[in-house]
């Protein structure tokens, strides 16, 4: 008996929102960050994409150069620089004049707890 099934390439997981999303919502699950690209009515079977390459409404003020971490500020809804949600890596330089920045959803690893030990 396998131990695992393969279900699918992983870049989108379902998603049943309790009420509606809109397409281009970001939507926060703990680490995980998705991006609705259609509209899911409430309590209805969706997906959100949790790979791939988007433009982000880009807080006022803020330059990023290639490769630079993006996070997510939930509560304005905009990427910016400070330390929120982790979102991804800039893939396209903005000026601190931008509307918008281009960013590759990266998945944030879960915290570890512990520590490892052992010899070699």
């Amino acid at each position: 008996m396998p131990t695992a099934t393969y279900k699918g390439l992983g870049d989108r997981i379902d998603y049943t929102p309790s009420s509606a999303v809109s397409a281009g919502d970001v939507v926060v699950m703990n680490n995980l960050v998705g991006v609705a690209t259609e509209d899911i009515a409430a309590n209805a079977l969706g997906s959100l994409a949790v790979e791939g390459v988007f433009d982000f409404p880009l807080e006022s003020g803020q330059a990023f150069t290639l490769g630079a971490d993006v996070y997510w500020d939930a509560t304005n809804q905009i990427a910016t620089d400070a330390v929120a949600q982790y979102l991804g890596k800039c893939v396209k330089a903005a000026a601190a004049d931008a509307a918008t920045i281009r960013v590759k959803l990266v998945p944030q690893e879960a915290a570890v707890s512990g520590s490892a030990t052992g010899s070699a």
